[in-house]
């Protein structure tokens, strides 16, 4: 599973570097699908992955404001804010607590700590998928979704 979530963080990083050449303008420009534009798609994809680890975890859920994260630093930021928390999860993560349940405090129910590891990963490859779709609509090459061909 972390093999998975590698390949995400590195994808993630490459759209970072592809926002680099995109104008401002187009990274906030409304879009359908995802949450509305470039910016808030990849806010929300870092949000949620914390979220629910954090959920995991017995901690609060912090929330964020997308709208504030109005450009590609402060995305990249809450991202490198994140991901050691997020890593540091996963290398402890034991599988044989994949069966424990959990309560976010954001929904009802309970779900199945696995089954939110797995969502994770399925929710940021559904949002990369928007953004490919978004770039290819802009005229520019999206970012490899390629696995095979990652270190």
């Amino acid at each position: 599973m972390l093999t998975l979530f590698t390949y995400n963080w590195q994808v993630r990083s490459e759209w970072f570097e592809w926002c680099r050449s995109v104008s401002s303008e187009d990274l906030k420009r409304k879009r359908t699908g995802g949450m509305g534009n470039v910016l808030r798609t990849l806010a929300h994809i870092i949000d949620v992955e914390y979220s629910w680890i954090r959920a995991i975890q017995g901690k609060p859920d912090l929330g964020i404001d997308l709208d504030s994260y109005d450009t590609i630093e402060k995305v990249e930021e809450l991202s490198e804010s994140y991901h050691f928390e997020v890593m540091d999860y996963l290398n402890s993560h034991s599988f044989e607590d994949e069966n424990g349940m959990i309560q976010p405090s954001w929904m009802e129910g309970t779900y199945e700590k696995g089954r939110i590891l797995r969502h994770l990963i399925a929710h940021e490859i559904h949002h990369i998928g928007q953004l490919s779709i978004w770039s290819r609509e802009m005229g520019i090459k999206p970012v490899s979704a390629s696995l095979i061909d990652r270190a």
